[in-house]
């Protein structure tokens, strides 16, 4: 039989520790990490460091680190007003005649970090008000080059294209995350088990790979910093801005519902020799999964397998080819801040760097254990240092991990969509906990009296007996 995963065992944290926060007296501590960026300095000079001159241009990885992390102490369109005006002011683009020469180096520059911004953060562009000042500060320089406004056209017709399509979201869940509960004779919609629809695991791993990376497409990097988010304690003691961080709630919800999915189609069957086919079939997609290098949904089925109404059906168990499953358990054991499954990630990803085909690339970490390694960086180390200066040598750290789970995301799914399967996947009626546990009972007879009390209870409160 599985072993139960405990609560406290899945929010272990990662080993991050601090980095030296001793300020000194000038505006870096400690060494530069980035050529040219401290690893702290104050707010304004961060910003500064980000402005593009006729000579200058900011290395791409401090312009992810920076625009990532700056939320966290001033919303986006007021960044991008400070940034126009900046640049407004030092290329001198209010004067009536402009410095063509010096313009025609600057503009290029200008329309390269534009580009990244709306490419990387599009969503920070969705009030009007941060178009009108790309177009104003683009305006200005558009008389040195009509060149740039061309550009400026193709960068805002990219930006709308995108906004459209991450406003379509992906195929939504709506009403199927709430799970239903258990009925004695469930209705024609509760029998479609899903080895009906699809019988091959290696087919169903590659369904789950396509449900998971085209839901991990529309989650921004900049969410995983508002989902923690607070406030600046050097700022007002509103927020900077409302959290928007649906992609990512809507996510964990999707592995949520891949458990209880799994349970369902588990507890389901009314013989146990169909419960146990179930469950062989399950160990073998898992596997399929973690040779593709989907980690999230082989951490759903693991978890959805160690539910306790499905872990406490012993005989159904006992009947289960279980070889295969304790491997795979061993793989996403927690022990060690699940060393085994760090291990395994780091395989997967380097595999997917040295990869000639999509198929290789494949690298879909456990998503909850993400979010808990950044949380924890974001919790061990503070933003603001005693001196006040930004702490950007911990963001540098936090744009790392986002950064390759970036790279992860925009990886193109090789396995071709099949409509029947991810529809069921995404509809399916899934049972609450009190249904699969009442589910468990009825296939397999309470065995202490606890479980003849708590089965007692859920009968009376969700079959309305006495």
């Amino acid at each position: 039989m599985p072993r139960t995963l405990s609560a406290s065992n899945m929010v272990t944290p990662g080993r991050l520790s601090p980095p030296s926060t001793e300020p000194t007296d000038g505006e870096q501590a400690g060494q530069p990490f980035l050529d040219g960026a401290p690893s702290s300095a104050s707010l304004d000079t961060l910003i500064q460091h980000l402005v593009p001159t006729a000579d200058y241009y900011p290395e791409k990885a401090y312009i992810f680190t920076f625009l990532l992390s700056s939320r966290l102490f001033i919303e986006p369109r007021e960044l991008l007003a400070r940034v126009c005006h900046l640049c407004i002011e030092q290329q001198q683009l209010d004067k009536p005649v402009l410095d063509k020469a010096r313009v025609r180096k600057f503009g290029p520059k200008l329309l390269q970090l534009l580009a990244e911004w709306t490419e990387t953060f599009p969503r920070d562009f969705q009030e009007e008000s941060t178009i009108g000042h790309l177009k104003d500060v683009v305006g200005r320089i558009a008389p040195c080059d009509e060149a740039y406004r061309k550009r400026m056209h193709q960068l805002l017709q990219a930006l709308h294209q995108k906004l459209a399509v991450l406003g379509q979201g992906s195929e939504g869940l709506a009403g199927a995350d709430k799970p239903i509960s258990y009925r004695t004779k469930p209705p024609a919609s509760i029998h479609r088990e899903l080895l009906g629809i699809c019988s091959d695991p290696y087919t169903l791993a590659q369904q789950l790979t396509h449900v998971e990376l085209e839901r991990l497409r529309h989650i921004g990097p900049e969410e995983f910093v508002q989902a923690f988010v607070n406030k600046d304690p050097l700022a007002s003691t509103k927020p900077c801005f409302n959290d928007k961080t649906n992609n990512l709630e809507a996510y964990v919800k999707w592995f949520n519902r891949l458990c209880y999915l799994v349970a369902t189609e588990i507890c389901m069957p009314a013989k146990k020799k169909q419960r146990a086919q179930v469950i062989e079939f399950f160990i073998d997609v898992a596997r399929e999964c973690f040779n593709i290098g989907n980690f999230n949904s082989l951490m759903a089925i693991i978890s959805g397998m160690n539910m306790s109404p499905v872990s406490r059906l012993k005989k159904t168990w006992a009947k289960v080819k279980t070889a295969k499953f304790f491997i795979l358990e061993h793989q996403m054991d927690p022990t060690g801040n699940f060393c085994n499954y760090r291990t395994a990630l780091r395989g997967a990803a380097h595999r997917s760097l040295t990869a000639h085909s999509s198929r290789e690339k494949i690298v879909i970490p456990f998503f909850s254990l993400l979010i808990k390694d950044i949380y924890f960086l974001n919790e061990g180390c503070a933003n603001r240092l005693p001196n006040g200066h930004v702490n950007f040598e911990k963001f540098l750290e936090l744009a790392k991990q986002v950064g390759e789970f970036i790279t992860w995301k925009q990886v193109e799914c090789p396995f071709e969509q099949d409509p029947s399967i991810t529809h069921y996947l995404y509809t399916a009626p899934i049972f609450s906990e009190d249904g699969l546990y009442l589910a468990s009972y009825e296939s397999e007879s309470p065995e202490n009296q606890t479980e003849k009390e708590r089965w007692k209870s859920l009968r009376s409160s969700i079959l309305g007996k006495t």
